[in-house]
């Protein structure tokens, strides 16, 4: 059986604990939640929506071999702790995809921690691991219902640009 891709999350404690994906993922033990910035794992993926480049099957082997980090701060902070993860860590960004969390739903790149994840691992091939995770929340599994044909796109393309490339269809 092949191992499941490491998730982590820099979390700095800065939202409704009721509502955070990020520590029920971890609760539910999905996650290493990391509250020291400085503990983060080098080398990994970080999810980062200032990143230039976008998350493709080309990022696989680094995923499998180094992790995906989250980061679970609020937009204020943003900018600062993404500035110093990326020093240390490969950025990418997530393709255009709409939220299905009840809060932002329907709403482009207003996703959760939860549904980052499930993005990144659909993209990645791994779409048993995106299943499990989005199950411990009702609403979740639908995120991938929602996104189905971006996500499948998204999925088979080769690199960067060509996720690039696609997503401007949707946009």
């Amino acid at each position: 059986m092949k191992r499941k891709i490491k998730l982590i999350v820099y979390h700095t404690d800065e939202d409704d604990p009721r509502k955070c994906s990020a520590k029920k993922l971890h609760k539910f033990g999905f996650v290493k939640l990391e509250k020291n910035i400085r503990k983060v794992p080098r080398h990994a993926i970080l999810l980062n929506p200032f990143a230039e480049k976008s998350l493709s099957r080309e990022d696989l082997e680094n995923a499998r071999q180094n992790g995906i980090v989250a980061v679970d701060c609020s937009w204020k902070n943003a900018e600062k702790s993404f500035e110093y993860l990326s020093q240390k860590n490969t950025s990418r960004a997530l393709p255009f995809l709409l939220a299905a969390n009840p809060v932002n739903y329907g709403k482009p790149f207003r996703l959760t921690t939860l549904e980052a994840y499930a993005a990144a691992l659909y993209i990645l091939g791994e779409i048993e691991h995106a299943k499990d995770i989005l199950n411990i929340y009702k609403w979740a599994p639908h995120f991938l219902d929602l996104n189905n044909q971006p996500l499948k796109e998204y999925r088979e393309a080769k690199n960067s640009k060509e996720v690039i490339k696609i997503m401007k269809r949707y946009i």
